[in-house]
């Protein structure tokens, strides 16, 4: 599809500088720029490179004032923010490019699921028994969804992606390639012969609207009631969050953080990469967590910050961190304290 400069600033509220008429089809970085792209420049310091883009439109402040000529070939659309309008227009370009809708003669869908209208199925999904699939889902090829599912409207499912039976999922969420949601929880009873029995988890999981979940995660059932991610959370790939956890509202999670059963975060936390989290603990509301720490006890003061492992205020994890650096040149001078006090026995 193509847009013209005269469109795009209407759409941005922005006002056009140069041939309003030139159209573009695709995006680019300033540095990178091609010829029929739109770019955009919100950082002085790549300044000097639209003095030789090849971009025919450039996103540019209200307020930036050029220092030499600009390519009579580039148009330039004034905007209060151009970062904030590039990442509306990369919004529209993305729905634009998954706004696919239809059903692939391959999908396996149970006679008695419900599916909305203006849907995409793919090839190769399965959609199971008294399945419910809101308006304008996307379902990506190769996904599996169990029975007794909720899907909400607007949601995006990417490929090879398994919600297992009794699942809940709100609107406009994005579930990316190879989440599974649903699995079991690792829940196994010691048996008196030094064995263990599995527990059965007939819980499920529930995730609120707006949340998007990252590549590879996994999202355990709950053992009784039900895992929790609340609404707005953000996660990203490769995460394990195990059975009866709940997540707050608005909270982000870097990559590879673990954490166990029945832990409940607050809302508005930050939890960065390699945080490994224990189970049956509590975290206080707008929390933050430095990467690779390891969280042992709870943190009941809201707006907290640790690091660490085991994870403890930061203030006093960097203060001990230069102590710790020291240790070698602290121990040189206790032992020459030593040689000297044995030597003036």
């Amino acid at each position: 599809m193509e847009f013209s400069a005269n469109q795009i600033a209407q759409l941005l509220d922005g006002t056009v500088e140069g041939n309003g008429d030139i159209k573009v089809n695709n995006l680019s970085k300033i540095e990178e720029s091609a010829p029929n792209t739109l770019s955009f420049l919100a950082n002085p310091k790549y300044a000097e490179y639209i003095y030789a883009t090849k971009a025919s439109i450039v996103i540019v402040a209200n307020t930036f004032v050029a220092e030499k000529a600009i390519p009579s070939t580039c148009a330039l659309i004034r905007v209060k923010d151009p970062y904030s309008c590039f990442a509306l227009l990369l919004e529209k370009y993305n729905q634009s490019k998954n706004n696919k809708t239809g059903i692939s003669e391959s999908a396996k869908i149970d006679s008695t699921a419900s599916i909305g209208s203006d849907c995409y199925i793919g090839d190769f999904v399965s959609v199971g028994t008294n399945t419910t699939i809101g308006n304008n889902v996307k379902l990506y090829a190769g996904c599996v969804i169990g029975d007794n599912v909720t899907l909400g409207s607007n949601s995006i499912i990417f490929s090879n992606s398994v919600i297992y039976s009794d699942c809940i999922l709100g609107e406009s969420c994005t579930i990316h390639s190879g989440v599974i949601i649903g699995s079991d929880g690792f829940g196994f009873a010691p048996s008196s012969d030094q064995e263990y029995t599995k527990v059965p988890q007939i819980g499920n999981v529930i995730i609120e609207s707006h949340v998007e979940i990252g590549a590879n995660t996994c999202i355990d059932r709950a053992t009784l009631g039900s895992t929790i991610i609340r609404k707005g959370v953000k996660l990203d790939n490769l995460i394990q969050i195990a059975h009866n956890v709940e997540i707050g509202e608005h909270t982000v999670i870097a990559g590879q953080t673990g954490i166990a059963g029945s832990t409940k975060i607050g809302s508005n936390c930050l939890i960065g990469g390699q945080v490994g989290i224990v189970g049956h603990i509590t975290i206080a509301n707008n929390v933050k967590i430095a990467a690779q720490s390891g969280v042992q006890n709870s943190i009941d003061v809201d707006g907290t910050i640790v690091q660490g492992s085991p994870a403890f205020a930061i203030g006093d994890y960097k203060r001990s961190y230069v102590l710790f650096r020291s240790l070698p040149r602290i121990k040189s001078r206790l032992d020459i304290i030593e040689k000297e006090i044995k030597n003036s026995k």
